[in-house]
């Protein structure tokens, strides 16, 4: 593994985050985990900065001695002892207009020399400017404060900030020559690739270290298999265990056949050549995957194919009969995958390997998965089973429920509880689909590598438990007047409302934070060059969507009525999720965006509950 470049206590020169200035820094220390430098300026400013952000002193010295040796003292001083003084009058005229350059050396080298070193108000000033000019309120007008102006204009787009450079030069704009030579060593500096750098060692465990991983791995399927048992109870009270099955019953050849078939259904609809490809963010090596988007046509194909299975009158309550069967033979199936994930990781390079499952224990890296992006040639087998097999497979497990509680309960059409379920779900999984580009910025695709907890979590969690409110209606029918049915459809489309708009806030302002459809929204710039919104839903909460995903998962089991508590288990399961994610999400922004996300904690002071939590 490649050592750090820079030690601890080393003067360096850092790039200011946004712009392409460099200022004298102190290297404080180094990151192992996010491989960022936290640096320290003469007035006591600290930042986060990539290695890619620093440069060694002795890389500036060339450029400093070539504008020493040329410095505006030095020229008019010379130009001075050259003069003539038997010309008086012609002698005056150049020594006025010589005084006005010397005037304006003197502007420029004040400018250089304030330049020097950021003033400690700076990262204050500069959040200052940018609300007031997304206010429409004037900006600071300070003559001297050019380092402000500069790196003001960080955030718009290359020409603006060209112009600017050009602008406030603080070179002779006659040396073209110089001029030229620096602005390219700029943008050598501006689009210079990160230094390929692999992973260090996973050192903060999650999920309880080696003993919770290892608990969690026994316990996610007993859940499973406990609330589906529960659900066929006359009583499904969760207290009232329900009476184990003979063990030949939960394993059937016929049903491990058909989710075999089923998972590679999914594989070749993922293989098929529609749809656009687009490119992933980049990794630690700064190499950039591409996949291909095409989610929601796969979702079409198996529509197509499931409405010619009831065409031929094919007897798709069978998924119902032998659900049991069916999410054994699925967590069968994602613990051979799991084994096959974490043997074939340990051939692979270390760069390619997940920051967040490189912990050297083996328990720990199976669960949350040792590999980031385990590939087949071009088929990514961890971006395939987070939207494919489990995610289209719940809307037609919701699909069987429906047609089995017609069957059982002799209905000519489904109860309206059961639509309700069936619909608020199929929106929730069509809206993933349709914005399936939006899951490649997750921390899912970006972090986690995959194991076990997402191979179980996709391919059984999913449609197993997701369903669990249509599998509860099949036995246990509930009632509801179109009063309520409305009532609870609106508290649905605020739930998704809040989902979607947020999470489209942060899609498009992630792609171009200069679009002029984003100019009403501020934010605070950040060491990584990224901006953190502190208004629209971003202000409002610091994880709007999860609040939105709650509300959904509340209309979600509220047809199911308030006889049982189970039908509420996916609430409660989804407000500790997404506790858990937050708090997830915390941690690692507070190390990635430093100062910036304390910053950002104090303007937006609440995580998904306003007012509460």
């Amino acid at each position: 593994m490649p050592s750090r470049k820079y030690a601890d206590g080393e003067m360096v020169m850092g790039r200011w985050p946004g712009s392409v200035l460099y200022y004298e820094v102190q290297v404080a220390s180094y990151d192992d985990v996010t491989h960022l430098y936290t640096v320290k300026y003469k007035d006591g400013t600290e930042l986060a900065l990539k290695e890619s952000d620093i440069r060694s002193q002795s890389s500036f010295k060339h450029r400093k001695s070539q504008s020493s040796s040329s410095s505006p003292s030095r020229r008019s001083s010379s130009r001075s002892r050259s003069r003539s003084p038997g010309r008086p009058g012609k002698g005056r005229r150049r020594s006025s207009s010589h005084s006005r350059e010397n005037k304006n050396d003197k502007k420029k080298a004040i400018q250089e020399t304030s330049l020097a070193l950021p003033p400690v108000s700076f990262l204050f000033k500069l959040s200052e400017n940018n609300t007031k000019r997304y206010n429409g309120e004037p900006e600071s007008t300070e003559k001297n404060d050019t380092s402000c102006i500069i790196v003001e204009h960080k955030l718009k787009p290359d020409l603006e900030v060209k112009r600017v450079l050009e602008q406030y030069s603080l070179r002779s704009r006659k040396d073209e020559k110089k001029k030229e030579e620096t602005y390219s060593e700029k943008k050598i500096f501006a689009t210079a690739k990160p230094i390929e750098k692999a992973p260090s060692k996973t050192k903060d465990l999650e999920f309880g270290g080696r003993i919770g991983t290892f608990m969690l791995i026994l316990f996610l399927p007993a859940t499973v298999f406990y609330l589906l048992l529960l659900c066929k109870q006359d009583d499904p009270s969760l207290m009232n265990v329900p009476p184990l099955p003979a063990l030949e019953s939960l394993w059937e050849a016929r049903t491990f056949g058909g989710f075999l078939l089923w998972f590679f259904l999914q594989a070749l609809f993922y293989m098929l050549p529609v749809g656009k490809v687009v490119e992933g963010l980049p990794l630690s090596n700064g190499k950039k995957l591409q996949y291909r988007i095409n989610g929601f046509y796969a979702f079409i194909f198996t529509a197509v194919a499931i409405g010619i299975l009831l065409y031929f009158q094919f007897e798709l309550h069978y998924l119902y009969d032998h659900f049991m069967q069916f999410a054994v033979s699925a967590a069968a199936f994602s613990l051979a995958l799991s084994i096959y994930l974490y043997v074939r990781s340990l051939k692979a390079p270390e760069e390619e390997l997940a920051p967040g499952g490189n912990s050297g224990y083996f328990i720990y890296d199976f669960f949350t998965g040792h590999e980031l992006n385990p590939r087949i040639g071009s088929f990514d087998l961890k971006y395939f089973c987070e939207l494919r097999p489990g995610l289209i497979g719940w809307v037609v497990v919701n699909l069987a429920m429906l047609l089995a509680e017609m069957k059982i309960h002799n209905l000519s059409m489904p109860s309206l509880s059961m639509i309700l379920v069936n619909a608020f779900q199929l929106l929730y999984v069509v809206d993933a689909l349709w914005n399936e580009e939006a899951v490649l910025t997750t921390m899912d695709i970006t972090h986690d590598g995959f194991g076990f907890m997402l191979a179980f979590g996709d391919l059984v969690w999913v449609p197993f438990v997701y369903s669990l409110q249509a599998f509860y209606l099949v036995h246990h029918p509930t009632v509801i007047s179109w009063p309520v049915a409305a009532a609870i459809t609106i508290v649905n489309c605020i739930g998704y409302y809040i989902f979607r708009s947020a999470n489209s806030q942060k899609n498009s302002f992630r792609r171009n934070p200069a679009d002029p459809k984003l100019a009403n929204l501020k934010f605070i710039p950040t060491a990584t060059g990224k901006g953190l919104l502190v208004t629209g839903w971003w202000g409002f909460v610091r994880h709007p969507n999860y609040l939105g995903d709650i509300i959904m998962a509340l209309a979600w089991s509220l047809p199911c009525g308030f006889n049982h508590i189970l039908p509420y288990f996916y609430v409660i399961y989804f407000i500790c999720l997404l506790v858990h994610r937050e708090a997830r999400d915390e941690h690692h922004c507070k190390q990635k965006y430093g100062l910036a996300w304390e910053r950002y904690c104090q303007r937006v002071p609440y995580r998904i509950f306003p007012y509460i939590y």
